[in-house]
């Protein structure tokens, strides 16, 4: 798309409308978003499966040399989050051979000194790009105290794991969101 029909409000043929297509939930790969007080690009999208029609996408950002993962789900509500990718080594014990015995994590577990509470689990499915071939894996959500932050680790197979952090936040922190020269359409 050039910049004369960006200014014009068409890309491919199509109306666009700026205040209807530049919300965070239609983040594209090529985008840029400002968030906490930096200017990031987003550099893909992914979607989950949970089943029972539950559904959640996952856009990775990024600024510089740091990444993030901008979360969105909807239940009775809809929840955003930012995570970052946690070393499996970060969770205090060792939670993976706990997982391959028991088949399950603890209920509680520990990271950088703060407590964090199982809160749901189950298994899922992964699209890459948001569509294509799923790739199934199991996850556990765990909570603090105070309900404002958790960490997630998944299953991708008999003995793969990954982890990550974050924080709940409000769609209003992410602004400036512009469409970027990579976008796809």
């Amino acid at each position: 798309m050039g910049l004369m029909d960006f200014l014009k409000g068409k890309k491919n043929g199509e109306e666009f409308d700026p205040l209807k297509d530049l919300e965070l939930s239609k983040l594209k790969v090529g985008y840029y978003v400002d968030y906490d007080l930096k200017t990031w690009v987003v550099t893909a999208y992914h979607r989950y499966d949970y089943g029972e029609g539950y559904w959640g996408e996952e856009w990775e950002l990024t600024s510089g040399r740091e990444k993030i993962y901008l979360g969105r789900e909807e239940d009775d509500e809809v929840e955003w989050t930012v995570s970052k990718k946690l070393p499996i080594g970060a969770i205090e014990g060792d939670v993976t051979r706990h997982i391959i015995e028991h088949e399950d994590p603890p209920n509680q577990i520990t990271v950088k000194g703060k407590v964090y509470y199982l809160d749901e689990s189950g298994p899922a499915y992964f699209y890459e790009g948001g569509k294509g071939e799923p790739v199934g894996f199991i996850y556990w959500d765990f909570i603090d105290e105070e309900d404002e932050s958790f960490v997630t680790i998944e299953q991708w197979g008999e003995s793969e794991f990954e982890a990550s952090e974050g924080y709940y936040v409000e769609e209003y922190q992410f602004t400036n969101i512009l469409p970027g020269s990579d976008e796809k359409h």
